[in-house]
């Protein structure tokens, strides 16, 4: 696999999303990860956080992958000054390019 991501076009990569951008915001969104937590767990307890969702079904490729994201359940919720800041991750690197497509 490269790593610049030639292989794949942008619907394949992040939802629409170019790779590079993709790549960029995640490592700001990697950043906000509570100690302890890797990056896919404080996604999973965003999307757990969302207003409506009732559950989450993320896949797993062993089982220790599938034990790691059930934690992702027992973290404290996103601060006020954390959705801020995811916010405005979405705001300067995804809404201009996905945000139409809705």
């Amino acid at each position: 696999m490269t790593q610049a991501g030639e292989a794949f076009d942008a619907g394949e990569t992040f939802s629409g999303v170019d790779f590079d951008t993709g790549v960029e915001a995640a490592r700001e969104f990697a950043a906000l990860t509570p100690p302890g937590a890797t990056p896919a767990q404080a996604a999973l307890a965003w999307v757990i956080q969302q207003p409506g969702v009732t559950t989450v079904i993320p896949g797993a490729r062993n089982p220790e992958q599938a034990r790691q994201n059930a934690a992702a359940a027992a973290l404290p919720p996103f601060t006020g000054d954390q959705l801020d800041a995811i916010q405005a991750i979405y705001d300067q690197h995804i809404r201009a390019q996905i945000h139409h497509r809705w």
